[in-house]
C-alpha cells in the first residue's frame, strides 16, 4: 500500500517526527527538517487524507490516575468466522483499549485497562461472559510495562 501512496523521505521524516513529539508546531518542524511550515502542513494534510495518519493522541499516565489493573485476555472464539461481530461486540466494552485477530492459540488478543481488580472481574465476567461467540479466555495480568513505544518509521 505505501509504494501505491509516493511517500518520499521527508514524509517519513514528519511521519516519525510526529510520532515523538506530535505537539511540535510546523514552523518548529520545518525548521528541524529544513523546510517551511507550510511544506509541513501540506505534508500533513495529504497523509491525513490518505489515511496514513489519523490524528493525533495525548499520552496519559494511567497509573497516575488510578487504574492500576492491565491484563491480556486471549479469546477463543466458536469458530473464526464469528471474529467481526465479537470485535463489534468488544468495542463496546471501554475498558477494552485493543483488540488484535491472531494465530497461534488464540483467534483474539485483548488489552484491558481497569482502575482495580473488582472492575477487571466485572468485565471478565460480567462483560465478556455475554457476548456470543466466545468460547473461553485466558487472562494475564501485567505486573509491569518495560517500555511502550512505536515503530521506526522509514522508506527503505
Amino acid at each position: 500500500m505505501a509504494a501505491k501512496l509516493n511517500l518520499d523521505k521527508l514524509d517519513y521524516q514528519i511521519i516519525q517526527e510526529m510520532m515523538e513529539t506530535a505537539q511540535i508546531s510546523y514552523a518548529e518542524l520545518g525548521k528541524k527538517l529544513f523546510v517551511s511550515g507550510g511544506t509541513i502542513h501540506v505534508r500533513i494534510k495529504k497523509l491525513e487524507e490518505t489515511g496514513i495518519v489519523k490524528g493525533t493522541k495525548l499520552t496519559v499516565d494511567l497509573k497516575a490516575l488510578g487504574y492500576d489493573v492491565i491484563a491480556f485476555i486471549g479469546i477463543f472464539l466458536e469458530k473464526s468466522s464469528l471474529y467481526d461481530a465479537v470485535a463489534k461486540e468488544l468495542k463496546k466494552i471501554p475498558e477494552i483499549t485493543r483488540v488484535n485477530y491472531t494465530t497461534g492459540n488464540y483467534s483474539m488478543f485483548a488489552e484491558v485497562v481497569c482502575k482495580d481488580i473488582k472492575q477487571l472481574r466485572f468485565v471478565l465476567h460480567d462483560e465478556l461472559q455475554k457476548i456470543k461467540g466466545i468460547e473461553r479466555t485466558e487472562t494475564f495480568i501485567s505486573l509491569e510495562e518495560s517500555f511502550n513505544r512505536n515503530v521506526l518509521v522509514s522508506n527503505s
